[in-house]
């Protein structure tokens, strides 16, 4: 392979680091399952059966409006308790990362992970699922701190930002395998439900394995006070022996890191503060544009909007244009940082996804004759422009 010189920085992408960024990106995977599965289970009748008897008796003979017949505190806690243990988790995984390096943090993601498929997949009780999907949350906590970081400080400087939105991608190839698997399994007559979840022991396994087999990133290994091991590291990542140079930063890096006294104020001062601001209201305005939330409740969504049960599985997938509008958006953080082909490529993503998704919105009303003449059609085109 060719050798890099780029800001006198050696390197070569190796099989090694090209295997490291391809296990460590499961992390990414597993979260986007997670994201995808949950809306699913929630719609087969199976699992309402079993753990929610009085929505699904709501569902199947309740007059009332159709958002209030899913209108169930413990169903809701079982979506939402995964995002609360995140959040929890994610203050811990932070420290971990600084204590114990990026790697054993990873290790820690795909075991609480694999342990959440277990109960989740063997839930005869109500406990059992939240605690399950506690400990998924926690997973994704650990997972979500620690892959990033990893990523981008394994990625040779000329790759970073490719590298880096390799999390990304795996989340929403994440999202569209869940929503895939719930199409099989929504057609299986008793536990469906069971294979949807324990299935998300597969990324987690994956990811244990590679947490076995990946580096410890070398920023780690500096700021933990191992040079020799981080030096040796830096080595065997970029695949050749003069390292010295990109070396050397790493350790003026760390040591000026160790000088600041209270980062968080600082984030709040005058010079720190746009950027603060923006990388803060870009996650805002994401999160207002409801995208996560169909995400979550696609399959009950298209169910309350009248679609059959056999329906709901084939189109609570199809919205998701969002994925391959995300990825072409992803596109938009090229090797080089070029902001203008950012831009560029950032806002047609964005656009193409809007106008793709109108169009789906538009096909569905083929599938009956009496959509368009009720008003799903005219929902699931709102649903679908958010």
């Amino acid at each position: 392979m060719s050798t890099v010189d780029k800001n006198n920085y050696n390197s070569r992408v190796t099989p090694y680091v090209f295997a490291c960024w391809i296990l460590a990106a499961f992390g990414g995977l597993m979260f986007g399952y997670d994201i995808g599965i949950s809306g699913g289970v929630t719609g087969m009748d199976e699992f309402l059966i079993k753990f929610f008897p009085k929505v699904h008796e709501r569902k199947m003979h309740a007059a009332e409006n159709n958002y209030c017949k899913y209108d169930d505190d413990m169903l809701q806690l079982f979506t939402s308790s995964l995002y609360i243990a995140a959040l929890v988790a994610s203050f811990f995984a932070s420290k971990a990362c600084s204590l114990l390096g990026r790697r054993p943090t990873i290790l820690m993601a795909s075991t609480f992970f694999i342990a959440g498929a277990i109960f989740c997949g063997a839930a005869d009780a109500k406990w059992m699922l939240i605690f399950g999907r506690i400990l998924f949350g926690i997973g994704v906590g650990f997972g979500n701190e620690a892959v990033p970081l990893f990523l981008s400080e394994i990625a040779p400087i000329n790759h970073r930002g490719a590298v880096n939105i390799l999390f990304q991608l795996l989340v929403t190839i994440g999202i569209l395998v869940a929503n895939l698997i719930n199409y099989g399994t929504s057609m299986m007559k008793e536990h469906g439900w069971r294979v949807s979840l324990g299935l998300a022991a597969v990324p987690g396994v994956i990811l244990f394995i590679g947490s076995l087999i990946i580096t410890e990133t070398p920023p780690s290994l500096v700021e933990r006070g191992k040079e020799m091991e981080g030096r040796a590291a830096l080595q065997r990542i970029r695949g050749v022996d003069n390292v010295d140079a990109e070396f050397q930063q790493i350790v003026t890096g760390c040591e000026q890191a160790k000088q600041v006294k209270q980062p968080f104020k600082k984030l709040f001062k005058k010079s720190g503060f746009p950027a603060l601001f923006i990388a803060t209201i870009i996650q805002v305005f994401q999160q207002f544009t409801g995208i996560n939330a169909i995400m979550f409740y696609a399959p009950v969504l298209f169910q309350t909007l009248g679609f059959k049960k056999e329906e709901v599985a084939s189109p609570s997938f199809r919205p998701d244009v969002y994925f391959p509008g995300r990825n072409w958006s992803n596109l938009g953080n090229p090797p080089e940082g070029d902001r203008v082909i950012g831009q560029g490529l950032g806002s047609s993503g964005g656009g193409s996804s809007l106008h793709i998704r109108d169009v789906i919105c538009m096909s569905w009303g083929q599938w009956d004759g009496s959509f368009r003449s009720g008003n799903r059609f005219h929902e699931t085109k709102r649903f679908c422009i958010q």
